[in-house]
């Protein structure tokens, strides 16, 4: 199985920091695959210090998500998110230039028109988490069968 790790960062007004990867369609979370034996609060230090500049020590553990063998993905992926704070408008964003084309604030209503039903799952049960002091668990969904035969 794989495993990845990403951070939930928000701005003074409530919105999520997403960035756009250059070799996938949809946004995300900054982060990324967790290297062989790495811990999933390492992993997600690292890939945001890579993705976009900034050296943090990873906050809470808002969600973990199981997702099953889905197309190209030929093995199952565990996704921990981490609480990646605050950011104000002066943090300066270095994006990796070899991975991300852009990053923008999103509100959290504007969500599902930038993630994938999984993904935008998986930050709206961050955004809940922090807000509650929880940590959610999101099992896998089949995807929905759009045959209609």
């Amino acid at each position: 199985m794989f495993a990845a790790a990403a951070a939930l960062f928000t701005d003074p007004a409530g919105r999520v920091l997403l960035v756009k990867p250059n070799y996938r369609e949809h946004w995300s979370l900054p982060g990324g695959i967790l290297e062989h034996g790495e811990p999933p609060h390492e992993g997600c230090r690292r890939e945001v210090q890579e993705e976009i500049g900034l050296d943090i020590d990873p906050g809470r553990l808002l969600v973990v998500g199981w997702a099953g063998p889905d197309g190209v993905r030929p093995k199952p992926v565990v996704h921990f998110v981490f609480d990646g704070g605050l950011l104000r408008g002066d943090v300066p964003i270095q994006l990796q230039e070899e991975e991300l084309d852009e990053y923008r604030f999103v509100e959290a209503d504007e969500l599902d028109g930038y993630l994938p039903p999984v993904i935008s799952a998986r930050v709206a049960a961050a955004v809940r988490s922090r807000r509650t002091g929880t940590t959610a668990y999101l099992p896998w969904a089949e995807p929905a069968d759009t045959d209609p035969a």
